[in-house]
């Protein structure tokens, strides 16, 4: 049986099994951080994300065989797989491209389960079922398309067979190759890369700062305000839009207690940058940061979202960070590139016939890149044997 509802139609603990039962635990999919969007009002149909998610029961027991995150969106913002130019064909073409529906966790460019299936014999036919039912509602509501963006490679692989157009992009994430210590992990670049590293770090100190993680439980209210202040700082400087609401990140720290980490950096006892991560059974994901407007710290960026993010993996013994979308300065810094998915239905053959040739062009120029910037690596000789 599928229906669709908002998030809280359904108990956390039934959506929650879902998540835990899949090959790694992604904060992102768990219920309280969905529900919070929701209930923050950054992703709701007033901001034009429509919540339709989808699920799967047993006819017989009712027990949740399979979930979606799916919403109806009337824009393209805030997935960070960018498909204007298809919106901008479609309306050359006389074509309405708008309401889309997206699976995909909202402002949040990590790969994850987007077809949450138990796992058992059933799988296989649960997860074709799934998929075959966003492709139904797509038809019933007469849209123009259905993405899947940033699923796992499993779920792209699954859905191309079905017919879904493919895509593939490039993030920059770090490995822990059973790094003991920070220093340790330095002893695998080159020494021009170990050097400039190590002094970025103690540029920090020289400038008076001090920086510290925060678990999300121990993060105060004021901070939470402070942050969402750095939030719109940082989107103001890129002339884009605050999705996230104040009450996103108060709701956050609340809910989801230690799986959130704030990494804060103080002078003379001000706030003065934070970084947002999230923690997962096997990876630590930077997301947003901001600092405070006006002042310019020296590599405090690279500091409080990508040495801070490292240290913490390696003291809980995760495999990996991801830093988030771009970013090629990363490479420098340790993170090596790595592929990202999608996946696309289009109904209407004109635009599937268009698209197929974006994405083509598209493919021919994304893998040649990712080799060309995995063959610049920071990692000496014989860490790369290793």
């Amino acid at each position: 049986l599928t229906c669709r509802f908002l998030l809280r139609q359904v108990t956390a603990a039934e959506w929650d099994g879902l998540v835990a039962a899949q090959c790694e635990v992604n904060p992102f999919l768990k219920w309280a951080f969905l529900h919070a969007l929701e209930a923050s009002k950054s992703a709701v149909p007033e901001e034009g994300w429509g919540p339709h998610h989808v699920t799967v029961r047993d006819a017989g027991s009712g027990q949740l065989l399979g979930a979606a995150p799916m919403y109806l969106k009337g824009h393209s913002y805030g997935e960070y797989v960018f498909d204007s130019s298809w919106a901008n064909y479609s309306h050359m073409m006389g074509k309405r491209y708008y309401p889309k529906l997206q699976v995909c966790v909202p402002f949040t460019p990590v790969t994850g389960n987007r077809l949450l299936v138990q796992p058992g014999p059933l799988a296989p036919t649960v997860l074709k079922a799934l998929a075959q039912t966003l492709v139904s509602i797509t038809d019933e509501l007469r849209v123009s398309s259905l993405h899947v963006t940033f699923p796992t490679g499993e779920e792209w692989a699954a859905l191309g067979a079905l017919g879904f157009q493919q895509r593939r992009g490039i993030q920059y994430h770090w490995e822990n190759r059973g790094y003991s210590s920070f220093e340790d992990f330095l002893a695998d670049l080159k020494q021009s890369k170990r050097k400039s590293i190590r002094q970025e770090r103690k540029s920090i100190a020289k400038q008076g700062l001090a920086v510290r993680r925060v678990a999300g439980s121990e993060v105060t209210a004021a901070q939470w305000d402070t942050f969402h202040s750095f939030y719109q700082a940082t989107v103001d400087k890129k002339w884009g839009s605050a999705y996230l609401t104040r009450e996103f990140w108060h709701m956050l720290g609340s809910e989801m207690g230690d799986e959130v980490m704030l990494v804060v950096a103080e002078q003379e006892g001000q706030t003065v940058a934070a970084a947002l991560n999230l923690v997962g059974s096997a990876c630590v994901y930077g997301r947003n940061w901001g600092s405070i407007g006006g002042r310019e710290f020296k590599n405090l960026h690279f500091e409080v979202c990508y040495y801070q993010a490292i240290e913490e993996a390696i003291a809980r013994g995760l495999p990996r960070v991801e830093a988030g979308a771009q970013g090629e300065h990363k490479l420098q810094r340790g993170y090596l590139p790595n592929f990202t998915h999608s996946a696309h239905y289009l109904p209407d053959p004109t635009m599937r016939a268009a698209v197929g040739k974006f994405l083509a062009r598209e493919e021919a120029q994304v893998r040649p890149a990712t080799q060309t910037l995995a063959a610049g690596t920071v990692y000496c000789a014989s860490a790369r044997a290793s």
